[in-house]
């Protein structure tokens, strides 16, 4: 028979898939009715995200199992390996591609706008970033960049170093301090989650700042909001990672579990710093 590391391992055939797919599909067609008026759409909504919840609940157990169960070998890990540093590099280019509008805005477009062949247009509008743009006339106050944002740049620095920390733990084996260090870069980014809920309420009633405040509001609102997503989705990720660290799971040879998600949070304090730097600060 062959061993375990030369053989390749092949999954059995799977249902999460279709339960995927219907779950997209409940959810596409719920927001569209929802929008459009239709009031029973909501429920469409929430039923694809039951489905979809029970989906991901499903499947991840199936590969946790799967993986403690000794069936992926070097072959499947350097494979998941592989498909993370992808899934991290799309990523990068999402973020590019918000980062390239707003390069486009503040050095080419708003310039442009403000120069002497547009003076005619839009004599009243003065070419200075932040703006929200030619033609708009209600005031509104940018955010700052020495508060909470300030703030939330050490919480998620400060998270970095407690998920190294927890995988320290991990690479020698004490299961205390890899779930110590889980717990406090989840509450790290809870924290910050919340402080940016707070921020945000802030700048809707104190300084007028909406997502229909022009190009310093969409773009604001669109790099902060994504990356606010992003955070949530590393946080649910490290919950996960810490139920199956408190079940045993894991070992100093065998955790690309949680070296993945390891990978993906300081993929995002990555993204906040050049968010605090280039949205904030300049």
């Amino acid at each position: 028979m062959l061993s375990q590391s030369a053989r390749y391992f092949v999954p059995d055939p799977s249902r999460w898939p279709i339960f995927g797919s219907a779950a997209l599909l409940c959810m596409a067609s719920g927001t569209a009715l929802w929008i459009n008026d239709e009031s029973w759409g909501r429920f469409i909504l929430i039923a694809g995200a039951c489905i979809l919840i029970y989906m991901l609940f499903g499947w991840f157990g199936t590969v946790a199992h799967e993986s403690e169960g000794g069936q992926y070998n070097r072959q499947v890990d350097s494979g998941f390996r592989w498909g993370m540093s992808w899934f991290i590099f799309s990523e990068v280019m999402f973020f590019a591609a918000f980062f390239g509008a707003l390069f486009y805005i503040r050095v080419l477009s708003v310039p442009w706008l403000g120069d002497l062949d547009n003076k005619m247009i839009w004599p009243d509008f003065t070419a200075q970033w932040p703006t929200a743009g030619p033609g708009f006339t209600e005031l509104f106050t940018p955010m700052e960049a020495w508060g909470i944002p300030a703030i939330n740049t050490l919480i998620l620095l400060t998270s970095g170093a407690t998920v190294t920390w927890a995988h320290w733990g991990l690479l020698k084996n004490n299961r205390k301090q890899l779930i110590i260090g889980l717990i406090l870069t989840i509450a790290l980014g809870i924290s910050f989650l919340s402080l940016q809920a707070f921020e945000y309420t802030h700048a809707y009633s104190a300084l007028n700042l909406k997502l229909t405040t022009g190009a310093y509001g969409t773009t604001f609102f669109m790099l902060t909001g994504f990356h606010g997503f992003h955070v949530t989705v590393g946080t649910i990720m490290l919950i996960t990672i810490l139920c199956r660290s408190i079940s045993g799971h894991f070992n100093a040879d065998h955790h690309f579990g949680f070296e993945g998600v390891a990978w993906y949070w300081h993929f995002v304090d990555v993204v906040w710093l050049l968010l605090f730097i280039l949205v904030y600060w300049l």
